[in-house]
């Protein structure tokens, strides 16, 4: 199996086009389930194979959405080996995938943002270091970055005339987003502070860019300093951004251009947010609610 691993790895480089981060989940999961298998002929994984993997991986304790990333990869593989003709059938084809639980994304008010934003830079103003977290919180909430856009950010990608910001997505797609004055400004005090020619807009105090888990320390840090509530994190702030521009009137798809899906189902999961609003509204104002 490992020479076809392998050669999956590269088609996935190569003609899929996808992200370091997604072929590394993809080779992970791939590689625990050859070790389940105890290195078994390819032509002798069968349906019934799948199923006692897919068991196991329950017994595990393994969430529905875990073990439905692992049943993805699975197909991926199969369906490429097949296609290519190094098996005869492929057995993942009668598997159906497991129910998967509905969670809904948490979100702060826009007074939370504010607030949260605003702790940034409630002392050392002129401070490189505050400069940059803002312009992080600031950055991170009028685009509605992941964060590994937000880190892969490079100064050559901000258009500070037109004000968009060049993304790139998840399989290296790429997509233009808008971005506020206010988050602009911020960007623009920070570099002129920074005055460090590299091509990478964020960077740590050994003037590297910045890592998804330094972005992340320092959202945290700053939702700590501003009370807001718990339950929240940093992508939390992509998920507001999504949330209050339904609430404000934007519509499914446009949300879906910014936040980068590529399929609607996913961003309709925010509509859900703004009926619960509804709802309550209806609750606190209609007499006989």
């Amino acid at each position: 199996m490992d020479k076809y691993l392998e050669k999956f790895i590269r088609y996935l480089e190569i003609e899929k086009n996808y992200s370091a981060h997604t072929i590394l989940n993809y080779k992970l999961d791939l590689e625990d389930f050859y070790k389940f298998t105890a290195g078994t002929d390819l032509e002798k994984i069968d349906y019934l194979t799948l199923r006692k993997y897919l068991a196991v991986l329950k017994e595990k304790g393994l969430a529905n959405r875990s073990v439905g990333r692992r049943l993805s990869a699975l197909r991926s593989f199969f369906r490429f080996l097949s296609r290519e003709g190094y098996i005869k059938a492929n057995p993942v084809t009668m598997l159906s995938s497991p129910k998967q639980e509905k969670h809904l994304p948490s979100f702060m008010t826009e007074d939370e943002v504010s607030k949260l934003i605003e702790s940034a830079f409630a002392k050392n103003n002129d401070d490189l270091s505050g400069l940059r977290n803002r312009a992080i919180l600031e950055a991170f909430y009028s685009s509605g970055l992941r964060i590994s856009e937000l880190v892969g950010l490079d100064v050559e990608d901000i258009d500070f005339i037109s004000g968009i910001l060049k993304i790139r997505g998840k399989g290296k797609k790429e997509r233009i987003v808008p971005i506020g004055d206010s988050a602009l400004s911020a960007l623009k005090k920070y570099l002129e502070k920074r005055k460090k020619e590299t091509s990478a807009v964020f960077l740590n105090k050994n003037n590297r860019r910045i890592t998804t888990r330094g972005v992340r320390d320092i959202v945290v840090k700053y939702l700590h300093q501003a009370q807001i509530k718990p339950g929240v994190s940093a992508h939390t702030l992509r998920h507001s951004f999504a949330t209050h521009l339904l609430n404000r009137g934007a519509d499914l798809r446009t949300v879906q251009e910014l936040l980068g899906h590529a399929n609607l189902s996913t961003t309709q999961i925010y509509l859900h947010l703004t009926t619960e609003k509804l709802k309550s509204v209806y609750d606190k104002a209609h007499p006989h609610a």
